[in-house]
Order: structure tokens, then sequence, then C-alpha cells
């Protein structure tokens, strides 16, 4: 895995059990990203488009790590630290209708760390998921022995579980799917084009490993009912369209 080293801001390969102690950063992507293949070419590393990967590092640097990670694909246990980065709140503001809560990837960012620290937009820390579990379970939907690590997430049946990410949404149609596979404890793998198919390869897993028959309770979104009275095939067409197969195409 490729790491930041947080004081010189230079990439570092690491492999095997050779990697160190490192933090991770968790945010909401914008127009203004710097995607990692051109922060690792760049020489501008002290501009505007970094400044969110220079403030990671900093809080790591006074957390004693030597090493981030800044990337949006996958959130695992190892890291020491979580470093949410809520650009949305201001001072003293509200989490409720912060954006991170909308965000699929941002569930497993939540769940998955330890600790997770939570910076308003001026990087002022708001508190941890620990001190935060109340506003987080109201925020999230996910009860607070789940966000405090007091029991395990794959206690929680399927159904839970899916409710968890059913107001969430995803740049990629497919990520909607694959950033809930470390929440179902899944491992498939990642083909993305495959569009809505990717939700149904992860419920096939599930019910693979699962014997949690709430899988199945869900209940679809039915189209808006036109007037049925005036064209037959768009009566037909409505008919067709309330049909289902026993999987969801939705969390």
């Amino acid at each position: 895995m490729r790491l930041i080293n947080t004081t010189t801001l230079e990439l570092k390969f690491f492999i095997g059990s050779k990697i160190p102690d490192y933090a991770i950063l968790s945010h909401c992507w914008g127009d203004d990203e710097v995607p990692l293949q051109e922060f690792e070419s760049s020489t501008d590393k002290i501009g505007p488009k970094s400044k969110k990967i220079r403030d990671c590092c900093e809080l790591a640097v006074k957390d004693g790590l030597d090493w981030a990670w800044v990337d949006t694909c996958c959130i695992d246990k190892t890291s020491k630290v979580c470093y949410a980065f809520l650009d949305d709140v201001p001072e003293n503001g509200s989490l409720a209708e912060c954006r991170w809560f909308t965000r699929g990837w941002t569930l497993q960012e939540l769940l998955a760390p330890e600790l997770v620290r939570f910076y308003d937009q001026s990087r002022r820390n708001v508190g941890n998921k620990s001190e935060l579990s109340q506003q987080l379970e109201r925020a999230t939907g996910v009860r607070r022995q789940y966000i405090q690590g007091d029991a395990s997430v794959h206690v929680a049946s399927i159904a839970q579980r899916m409710s968890w990410a059913a107001h969430r949404s995803t740049t990629r149609e497919e990520d909607i799917a694959y950033c809930l596979m470390g929440v179902f404890d899944v491992n498939m793998p990642l083909l993305y084009g495959e569009g809505s198919k990717a939700f149904l390869r992860l419920q096939e897993h599930i019910i693979a490993q699962s014997e949690d028959e709430s899988m199945f309770c869900w209940k679809a979104k039915s189209p808006p009912r036109p007037n049925l009275l005036e064209d037959p095939d768009v009566k037909t067409w409505w008919e067709d369209s309330l049909l289902s197969g026993v999987l969801a195409t939705t969390p």
C-alpha cells in the first residue's frame, strides 16, 4: 500500500507486515480534489488543491504518526486513527444535515476504524465517534453500540445493515454495492461498468454465507400512478413495472 510521509509529503510503498502505523482521511470529494496519482507526480504540494491532504498530515504529526493514507477506494481496520473532515459544517454547527452522512463510502469509514475524529470546515476538532455517538445515531440510524464498537456490526441483521445505507448515494452506480462489502464481510471482484448488477451480486454473496432471512425484508418504490383510463398500453406498462424479483435493486 502507498502511504504519505506526514512530514515530507512524499509517497512510499509498503508491503506485507512492514506497514507502519498510519492515519486515514475520510471526506466527501469535491470538484477540486487532487487524485493520488497527480499528487504523486506533482511538485506543487503546497497549492490549494492539496490543502486537505496537508491538513490530514498535520493532524497525524500531532498524533505522533509519520504516515497517512488519503483515498476514497477503501478503508481498513488497521489504521490508528481516522480523521473525518466535515467541510459543510461551520463552527458550532449541527452535524445533522452534513453531506458526509449521505455518502456511501463514509458508512464503513465511520464503523471500521476504532478511533474516528470529526473536524468542521475550520478543521476544529468537534469530537470523536464515541463522544458524538448520540448525534451520530440520530444522523445515521446506526445504533450507538455499533458506532462505539461495543458490538460488532456483523451482529446486526442483514435488513438493519441495509437500512444504514438506504439514504446514502455514490457517484458511481456500482459503488453502492462495493462500499458495503466490509459491512457485510463480503469479498467479491470490483467490476466497474456492470451498473446495477453489482448490488445484485452483493446480495447473492450475502445469501451464500448467511441464513438471515431479513435479507428479503424490503419494499419496492412504486412508480407514479398514471391515468390508466387514457391508454391501455400505459396501464400494461405500469402494472408490469410493479413486478419485482426477490432481490432489491438498491439498499
